[in-house]
C-alpha cells in the first residue's frame, strides 16, 4: 500500500510564491548569477568610485515598466548628482512623441542629453562603457528583465506610447537590445519604439545571440575610443 506524504505548509507556500519560469528564463537567471560572480571585482570597484566621488547612494533605483506593463524596480549604478531636474528630458520626450512629425534639427537622440550637467564625471565614464547597467544582472536573476529585450521605460514615458507600440510589452525588457546596437542615443523616440516592436515580433534565440555579440563590439569600441 503506497503512502503519500503531503508537502509541509511552509514549502507549499514557498512554491506558490515562486514565479513560474520558462527554461530560457532559468538559463538566463543562472547566466546572470555567473556574470555577477565574474564581474564582482568590477562591481566592487565601481561602487567605491561612485561612493567616493559624489554624494548619494551607490545604486540608483527607479520604477520601470516591464512585461505586460507590470512595474518593477530597476537597478543601476548612480551616474547623476542627487536632486537633479529631469524637466528637459521630459520636454524632449513629449515633443518627439506628440508632434505630428518627428522633430528635426536641435539636439539629436533621446536617451542622453549632450553635455548633460546632471551627470557626474565618473557617471559619464560608466555610461560610455555601459558599466552603470551591470546591477541589472540582479533584475535578470529575479526574472524582471532579460539579457536582451526592449528598453525598460519609466511609467510616465510609457504613458505617452501610441497603441501601435503596445506589442513591445509582450516581452521582458532587456539589459541590451536591438535599439542599443542600432543607434542608441542617436535615435528619436518614435524610431526606438518601432525597433522595440520589431524585436518583439521577431524575437528568437538567434536574434538575441546576434544582439549580444554586437553589444560586445559596441561596448569595446566605445571603451577603446576613450
Amino acid at each position: 500500500m503506497a503512502v503519500e506524504f503531503a508537502a509541509p505548509a511552509w514549502r507549499r507556500g514557498l512554491l506558490r510564491r515562486l514565479p513560474r519560469r520558462s527554461a530560457r528564463q532559468l538559463v538566463e537567471s543562472v547566466a546572470a548569477l555567473v556574470l555577477i560572480v565574474l564581474f564582482a571585482p568590477l562591481l566592487l570597484a565601481t561602487a567605491v568610485a561612485v561612493a567616493l566621488t559624489s554624494r548619494g547612494p551607490v545604486l540608483f533605483r527607479q520604477d520601470r515598466v516591464g512585461l505586460h506593463r507590470e512595474v518593477f524596480t530597476m537597478l543601476k549604478f548612480r551616474t547623476m548628482y542627487v536632486d537633479n531636474d529631469d524637466a528637459e528630458h521630459r520636454r524632449l520626450m513629449r515633443a518627439q512623441l506628440t508632434a505630428d512629425e518627428p522633430p528635426t534639427g536641435g539636439e539629436p537622440g533621446i536617451y542622453k542629453l549632450a553635455r548633460d550637467p546632471r551627470i557626474t564625471p565618473v557617471g559619464r565614464f560608466l555610461r560610455e562603457c555601459s558599466i552603470d547597467e551591470l546591477p541589472q544582472l540582479w533584475n535578470v536573476v529575479r526574472g524582471e528583465m532579460s539579457l536582451v529585450g526592449p528598453r525598460p521605460y519609466v511609467p510616465w514615458e510609457a504613458a505617452f506610447f501610441p497603441p501601435s507600440a503596445e506589442r513591445r510589452f509582450a516581452v521582458r525588457p532587456g539589459m541590451t537590445g536591438l535599439w542599443q546596437v542600432s543607434g542608441r542615443s542617436t535615435l528619436d523616440y518614435r524610431t526606438a519604439l518601432q525597433i522595440d516592436v520589431y524585436y518583439a515580433d521577431h524575437k528568437s534565440l538567434w536574434l538575441d545571440l546576434r544582439i549580444l555579440a554586437r553589444t560586445a563590439v559596441v561596448v569595446f569600441d566605445r571603451a577603446a575610443s576613450r
